[in-house]
């Protein structure tokens, strides 16, 4: 008998008053209440579902209630025609909603989520989905902004207490999905741009399992002819085949790096390929030994493309002119490298030996006919990224071992020696994992419009929370009020940085909506972040 006047009383509430106070005094009285949280990643154009927000629903009335219709509002979404379909899952598992149950669908941007029949809540607490599938045609500078105004139930309207804050998510595109293709994992992405504005991404194709070298893994590579809005199927352009007699499990190739030759327009795409050490890890042990002999070392490769990425040489292997015989492992780091103004190409890089880890770069001063190794530039770290400073001087920045810190180093004759910078192990946080240093420079490389751009899961211990940094002060300083958050959820979290055009920078990243994450990021949005100069 209580239940039922109060829920009466809650019906005289509802049509007696409209003001805020009225309805605030309403959920208080309602014997059902419910919670919308929303978290920071991108919808993805090519994913069957993106989530946009969960809505935590307790009723507490004693009995089973039934739920009529959700009304949505779409405020804030750059273009409502973005959206297929807008769907609803009361969960089940912990993540994705492959496993939930369906209860309701609109297609396109319909305000109302209607079920027929109601859907029944029982007593106690669950937990709903609502997530949404993205037009191909979606413009990857629109964004995304749902939030549910109120819900109809037999017991009522409720209207959902917001945790936090709504948000206005990017459009991005699943660029390599698990399972696309007939593949277990796509890792470790690599993106670049191309004399003429082609954005190549290379990565790891592991065809079987998530495991590194050893493995079945090559190096597969997706193009973007339109400024990243589509890509074009993966291109496999290394591959070692059975080599000597051994499976493909036995002649893995991968973490790839590139260079562009911004001079002659050629592209360099180094990798890591390990031969006969079935059961063996690059890093550890026997798995790549001192020497150069194949199928005791792991060899340091090369191809090349003089159109864009649209063909490849057959794989070089330039072991003997980059690697020390004293060196267990001697691989590319997984980035882009750069060109210096004067024409020398350079590529981050890095090894292990008697000593452990470490980091270094290897350089072309003719145009990537040959190739030489600086020593060492830093001990205790491995993967690197190089940009170079207005002095001239290569600042490398580097993971870092498990110092949680990233190290960096600078050189100012080429890596024939190096002094560790003032932000070494102090600025940028990491929870050991790849990341992406990248300049880009403005029209005319305008000072306050060339930017150091950073990119890492900002995270001591997880990879979460894919995030970019800027400095305008050559890495001297990395403000915290200078951040992009664009992912908060966990993935694998390699990123690269690359420019798109003069008014926008892409990266792709390892995020939790999808293996490969690509979006493309203005300059204007950057630089409203900037720290002041």
């Amino acid at each position: 008998m209580k239940i039922a006047c109060r829920t009466l009383f809650a019906w005289m509430l509802i049509a007696c008053s409209s003001s805020n106070a009225a309805d605030d005094a309403l959920e208080q009285t309602l014997p059902i209440s419910a919670v919308e949280r929303h978290e920071v990643y991108p919808v993805l154009i090519g994913k069957k579902e993106s989530p946009l927000f969960t809505i935590d629903l307790r009723n507490d009335t004693g009995r089973e209630i039934l739920i009529h219709s959700l009304r949505l509002s779409f405020k804030g979404t750059t273009d409502r025609n973005d959206l297929e379909s807008v769907r609803l899952f009361r969960r089940h598992t912990a993540r994705g909603p492959r496993a939930d149950e369906l209860l309701s669908e609109i297609q396109g941007n319909n305000a109302s989520l209607v079920f027929a029949p109601p859907v029944a809540l029982a007593t106690g607490r669950e937990r709903w989905l609502l997530a949404c599938s993205v037009r191909k045609e979606a413009l990857l500078d629109h964004r995304v902004r749902v939030e549910c105004d109120s819900i109809e139930t037999s017991a009522g309207t409720v209207r959902p207490r917001l945790e936090g804050s709504a948000i206005a998510q990017r459009i991005g595109i699943a660029l390599r999905q698990a399972g696309q293709d007939g593949v277990h994992t796509f890792r470790i992405p690599v993106l670049a741009t191309t004399r003429a504005g082609t954005l190549l991404c290379a990565y790891d194709v592991r065809w079987k399992s998530s495991r590194d070298l050893q493995g079945d893994i090559d190096v597969g590579l997706s193009r973007s002819l339109d400024r990243g809005q589509t890509w074009l199927p993966t291109q496999i352009i290394m591959d070692m085949g059975e080599y000597g007699g051994r499976p493909q499990a036995e002649n893995g190739i991968g973490d790839p790096g590139i260079v562009v030759d911004e001079t002659t327009g050629e592209v360099f795409v180094f990798a890591l390929w390990v031969h006969a050490k079935s059961g063996k890890h690059q890093w550890r042990a026997d798995g790549s030994e001192p020497g150069f002999e194949i199928g005791k070392t792991a060899q340091f490769m090369l191809t090349r493309s003089i159109d864009d990425g649209a063909t490849w040489s057959p794989v070089e292997n330039i072991t003997l002119q980059v690697k020390k015989e004293s060196w267990a492992l001697f691989a590319p780091s997984p980035n882009q490298g750069i060109q210096l103004r004067d024409g020398t190409l350079v590529l981050p890089a890095q090894g292990r030996d008697a000593d452990g880890p470490f980091a270094t770069i290897i350089m072309s001063r003719d145009h990537g006919k040959t190739w030489t190794t600086a020593p060492r530039a830093y001990s205790g770290g491995n993967e690197c990224q190089a940009v170079e400073r207005r002095d001239g001087s290569i600042m490398l920045n580097i993971r870092n071992g498990e110092k949680k810190r990233r190290g960096v180093v600078i050189t100012k004759d080429l890596g024939q020696s190096w002094e560790l910078h003032p932000t070494h192990e102090k600025d940028l946080l990491e929870p050991t994992c790849n990341a992406s240093l990248y300049r880009w420079n403005g029209p005319n490389d305008a000072s306050v419009s060339s930017l150091l751009l950073f990119a890492n899961p900002a995270d001591a211990k997880r990879r979460v929370r894919q995030t970019i940094r800027m400095s305008v002060d050559e890495g001297e300083t990395w403000p915290l009020a200078s951040r992009l958050l664009l992912d908060e959820e966990e993935g694998a979290g390699y990123p690269s940085l690359s420019r798109v055009d003069d008014g926008h920078v892409g990266i792709v990243y390892e995020g939790s909506q999808s293996h490969l994450v690509f979006e493309r990021i203005s300059r204007q949005e950057l630089l409203s972040i900037a720290p002041a100069r």
